[in-house]
């Protein structure tokens, strides 16, 4: 059996900009894609502590160290510039490898640094 768990998730990080007129998605700086083992276009589920809103879509790399997490298209509607949301991304793993599985989470400071990765 196949069990959906939370492979990585970026933690606390700030919107920094919100662009409607784009086709969609989240743009989130590479640097903190690549800590967090997200791909560019792979889906992810995003939560704004600031209004409840909860929404899938996918990943966009945006440039790498600029801090950058923004809202486009459709999901610019569900928050705004400063903003804290929590990035989930999740994968399907068999039950027989479940066992000591972890995911990788990155904790963002109010500049979208990486403070600390467990």
């Amino acid at each position: 059996m196949l069990r959906c768990i939370l492979r990585a998730k970026i933690h606390m990080a700030t919107v920094t900009e919100s662009n409607l007129s784009y086709e969609g998605s989240i743009t989130i700086d590479e640097e903190i894609m690549e800590k967090a083992g997200i791909l560019p276009y792979e889906q992810v589920m995003v939560s704004n502590l600031n209004n409840g809103e909860r929404f899938e879509t996918y990943v966009i790399p945006g440039k790498k160290d600029s801090g950058q997490i923004r809202l486009n298209g459709p999901t610019a509607r569900k928050g705004v510039v400063g903003d804290k949301v929590i990035i989930f991304c999740y994968s399907y793993v068999e039950d027989n490898k479940i066992k000591g599985f972890k995911p990788k989470i990155v904790l963002l400071n109010s500049k979208n640094k990486i403070v600390r990765i467990k």
